[in-house]
């Protein structure tokens, strides 16, 4: 009973050390536009360009979860995640992106911004320790687009535009709400036990992805391009 509380109290613990990064991510351009409907289609045309790109290192993080799981039912559940991400949520992120213009050519033809790369090439770099360092890498994309989702949903008028609604419900509905618990859960499993040393890593990974999906959002508003 001790160690479960123990374990609860670390994600809570990453949960209230991101807390200054996560409101400044709801109140964020980009993210009250979507929620109010005001957004420019150019720039969530870009988001989801970048999106897309950004979804293929993230379905490695799964695939490392796996390799790096030592029970039969967290591997499986990694490749699943993988299996879904790969052949099912890329599916249908190109078919939502087909309402707003966006061919599947020009999704495969995105060359990521620099804001892109950085993230993902610091997720990367972090899912090549443990299992733990994994899940805290890539937890902060999962829980706050679940926070962002279940937000908005319940916000007044935020599902009568007729395209920025199907994002809403994606990210507010129960089967990703799941998703997100079990990952949630996941973590505070995996930092049982762990000396502060360790745990204090993991919410160096956990702050510093946080971050990253702030610079995401605002590379998006400003539809960030290269400057060479």
């Amino acid at each position: 009973m001790g160690n479960e509380a123990e374990a609860e109290r670390f994600s809570e613990r990453l949960y209230q050390a991101v807390q200054p990064v996560w409101e400044k991510c709801h109140a964020h351009p980009f993210l009250t536009g979507l929620r109010e409907g005001t957004l420019e289609l150019e720039r969530f045309i870009y988001y989801m360009k970048q999106d897309y790109v950004y979804l293929i290192d993230y379905a490695k993080m799964f695939a490392l979860g796996s390799l790096k799981a030592r029970d039969l039912d967290t591997m499986g559940k990694f490749a699943e995640l993988l299996h879904a991400t790969l052949n099912v949520e890329m599916e249908l992120h190109r078919q939502y992106a087909e309402q707003f213009g966006i061919s599947r050519n020009e999704l495969e033809a995105t060359n990521p911004a620099p804001t892109t790369i950085a993230y993902t090439k610091y997720m990367l770099d972090a899912g090549q320790g443990s299992l733990a360092e994994v899940v805290a890498a890539l937890l902060p994309c999962m829980w706050s687009y679940w926070e962002i989702g279940t937000t908005f949903a319940a916000h007044p008028g935020a599902l009568a535009h007729p395209l920025y609604k199907e994002w809403i419900l994606m990210y507010s509905s129960k089967e990703f709400g799941e998703l997100a618990e079990w990952t949630i859960g996941l973590m505070d499993r995996l930092a049982e036990g762990l000396p502060e040393r360790e745990l204090a890593r993991l919410e160096e990974l956990f702050v510093m992805t946080s971050k990253f999906e702030y610079r995401f959002w605002d590379m998006a508003f400003r539809q960030e391009e290269w400057d060479v």
